[in-house]
Formats: C-alpha cells, sequence, structure tokens
C-alpha cells in the first residue's frame, strides 16, 4: 500500500496572516487538497496563532467531519491550551512535538526517557479521547522502545537532518539511521511516520531507504509547489511519487 500524504496547512495560513485580509482561506485550499486525492490534512496550532488559529482546527474538524476517509492529525507541544483544544475537536491522530513556545519550526525530537512523566501521563489521556498518538523522534533507533513504552502507537521520523544531508551530498551516510529507526519502531510495535523538509526532490529516495513509513506530512515544499503549479497538481505531484515508491514495494 502506497504511504498515505497528509497536507500540513500552516503555511497558507501564515501567509493570510500577513495581512488584516480573510484570503487565502485555510478552509478552501482543505476542500482542493481533499478533491486532489490526499489521505490526510494536517495543522501545527502554536499558542501566538501566528498561523493556524483555534477557529481554523474548529472549521477544519466540521469539514473533514462530510469526509470521514481524510484524517485529521493536530500536532504540538502539549500545554493545557493545546490538550483542550484536541480534547475539544476529537481528531484521528495526535502527533506531540517537543516545541518551545517562540519556536520557529520543529527540529528535534523528543528525549522520551527525560520527557517520560508527562509524555505518559499526556498520550494516557489522548487515547482516552480515541486519537491516535505520534512522537516526533530523531532517528535514534533507540527512541523506538522508548515510545512504546509511553504508550504511542507511531512515531514520526525528524526528516529535516536528511534533507540537509542531501543538499550537501551526504544522504547516503545519515539514511540508514533513519532505516534503524523505522526497523525499530517496527519491532516495538510503532507505526512509522516521517515529516519536515520534504519534497518533490527527495521524497523518493527517502521512501526508498525506509520503506516502512506509512504517512508523511509535507506542508511548506508543498505549498512553495503549489505556487508555481496550484495546489491541486501540487498534491497530484505528491501522490505520484508516492505511488511510484509503493509500486516499488510491490
Amino acid at each position: 500500500m502506497p504511504t498515505s500524504l497528509s497536507v500540513n496547512l500552516n503555511k497558507v495560513a501564515l501567509l493570510r496572516n500577513q495581512r488584516d485580509l480573510p484570503y487565502p482561506r485555510v478552509i478552501e485550499m482543505a476542500r482542493i487538497c481533499i478533491g486532489a486525492g490526499c489521505h490526510g490534512i494536517t495543522v501545527h496550532p502554536r499558542p501566538d496563532e501566528r498561523h493556524i488559529t483555534r477557529r481554523d482546527v474548529r472549521e477544519l474538524k466540521a469539514l473533514l467531519g462530510r469526509h470521514p476517509t481524510i484524517e485529521f492529525n493536530i500536532e504540538g507541544y502539549p500545554s493545557d491550551d493545546f490538550l483542550a483544544l484536541v480534547a475539544e475537536v476529537r481528531p484521528e491522530q495526535v502527533t506531540l512535538v517537543p516545541d518551545a513556545p517562540d519556536q520557529r519550526t520543529s527540529d528535534h525530537g523528543w528525549d522520551i526517557p527525560t520527557n517520560r512523566a508527562l509524555l505518559e501521563k499526556v498520550i494516557g489521556r489522548l487515547r482516552a479521547h480515541g486519537a491516535r498518538v505520534s512522537l516526533f523522534v530523531d532517528a535514534d533507533p533507540a527512541m523506538a522502545a522508548e515510545a512504546a513504552s509511553v504508550g504511542a502507537d507511531r512515531v514520526e521520523l525528524y526528516t529535516g537532518p536528511y534533507h540537509f544531508a542531501l543538499m550537501k551530498g551526504e544522504a547516503a551516510a545519515i539514511l540508514p539511521s533513519y532505516r534503524a529507526a523505522a526497523e525499530a519502531a517496527q519491532k516495538a510495535g510503532l507505526g512509522v511516520n516521517a515529516g519536515h523538509d520534504l519534497n518533490l526532490d527527495n521524497l523518493a529516495g527517502f521512501l526508498d531507504a525506509v520503506p516502512q513509513v506509512l504517512e508523511v506530512s509535507i506542508g511548506h515544499a508543498i505549498t512553495a509547489d503549489a505556487l508555481i503549479m496550484g495546489m491541486a497538481n501540487a498534491v497530484a505531484a505528491y501522490l505520484a511519487v508516492l505511488n511510484h515508491a509503493g509500486r516499488q514495494r510491490g
């Protein structure tokens, strides 16, 4: 089965929020993505609402309620406000990330042993709401058993380092750690997601090296590509990569 594509709409919201105008509309872009065949919608609301707002989250939930096959993935640090929003909206998946409130973007995975008490408590609450829980982790095989031990269902491999290694011609040196982390996650009974800085130039190579990936979440690159080719065509281009990778896996 091909890897699923969840489109992150944060950058669409960021563009809108640069001006006191109601466009581009996040909800309309979600409709386009769904119409183009994406499998999920991802948002990462932050406390200052600099891109995705609470209102966006609620509107997207209402939209996705009419598309039951499209999963809603909400990412974020498990603050009280974030957990309250998730409890209200009840997404299919919650991806927990270790971001500081003022952090520009995610740039590292969880140190699970250091945050064990927090993660065990939070994951218990989220699973009680019916959510699948994924932990954002670095390409460290040791984190797989740790993620399973705190009750996670999946891990999301932070792929930023892979992107920058590929730019320097060093991807071959870093990809084995991603594969080892994915294999360790599967051995621990976890599903494997991946995200951050994946794009049309590097996605196929990553999936070839790490075929265990069930879902990729892509936002910045797909929004940039949409400026050139339109969002529907951009979604189609990523789906073509994912479908080809799926066929290669047999």
